[in-house]
């Protein structure tokens, strides 16, 4: 098993995926090059809390996808669990995931899978640590995902996730601007939405999203005295910077958008980002610890 750390090889790995997709599935490479710089993103957002579990951590990725990440923290040496149904707008996940562990299976990094939906985990005090990226606005419930999550924690576990936060009005995977809500926006830019040529499966993607918010996650929270709630908001800077450096995750973002992000980086205006609050930021980064005696804050 590999080292925790960056240094563990997930270039390395994901090369490896890489080379059984072009031979096995060459339709697919344009999403395995999307869900590839996830996994490297992911990896980068989860290192310093790795770097403080233990040596075969308890480790629960929801939402675990394409499996990518799931299996480069199993040879990281984790041990990882997988949570994965395959949802609307997500069903290219069933071929990719059996190319990835075709080769995760040769190299003895399998995570375990738990094929059901977030709302119906039943696992009891199992994890020292679960995430998600990208997740938490597909859920159907996330009242009940989040009191599954909570029951699946150690004490002094943590969840951390980061996902879209409705409040403020963009819609990220359709680059889009949100107006009010979820049904006057479909009814505002439908044919944009349903026409995307970008999204895999426009009309399941839109229907599986549920406007999280970073006010309903903190009035949901508060109902689980023994969780401890905090917000990130050095996240959203780290993104903008990122459209420098991910040429793939910056060209799903409109031309406009991108000269504007290019801009406001290269002069270091995005820096003041770090001081709006949570309410108002595009994106949310939430660490829930559970705690004896714990409440939100």
């Amino acid at each position: 098993m590999l080292k925790n750390g960056l240094s563990a090889g997930i270039d390395g790995w994901l090369g490896e995926v890489r080379s059984h997709f072009a031979e096995a599935a060459p339709d697919l490479l344009p999403l395995f090059e999307i869900y590839a710089a996830e996994a490297r993103f992911g990896r980068r957002y989860l290192d310093a809390d790795l770097q403080h579990l233990p040596a075969a951590a308890r480790v629960l990725e929801v939402g675990a996808g394409a499996l990518l990440l799931s299996c480069q923290l199993s040879r990281e040496g984790y041990v990882v669990t997988a949570l994965e149904p395959t949802s609307d707008g997500f069903s290219h996940f069933t071929r990719m995931r059996q190319i990835v562990l075709d080769n995760a299976r040769a190299e003895g990094c399998c995570p375990q899978l738990l094929e059901v939906a977030a709302e119906r985990m039943s696992e009891r005090n199992a994890f020292d640590f679960a995430f998600s990226i990208n997740v938490m606005e597909h859920v159907d419930n996330v009242s009940l995902v989040l009191e599954r999550l909570a029951a699946s924690l150690a004490c002094g576990g943590t969840y951390r996730f980061t996902c879209p936060n409705y409040l403020f009005p963009y819609e990220p995977h359709f680059n889009i601007p949100t107006v009010f809500s979820k049904s006057l926006t479909e009814r505002v830019f439908g044919r944009r939405i349903f026409s995307n040529q970008t999204v895999a499966d426009p009309v399941g993607t839109w229907k599986s999203l549920n406007w999280i918010t970073v006010t309903e996650v903190r009035r949901l929270v508060e109902r689980l005295p023994e969780l401890q709630l905090s917000f990130n908001r050095g996240l959203l800077v780290s993104t903008l910077e990122r459209m420098l450096s991910d040429q793939d995750f910056a060209s799903r973002r409109s031309p406009f958008f991108r000269k504007l992000l290019s801009f406001l980086v290269r002069f270091r205006v995005h820096r003041i980002f770090r001081f709006l609050p949570a309410t108002m930021q595009p994106i949310m980064d939430c660490r829930i610890v559970k705690v004896a005696g714990g409440g939100a804050s």
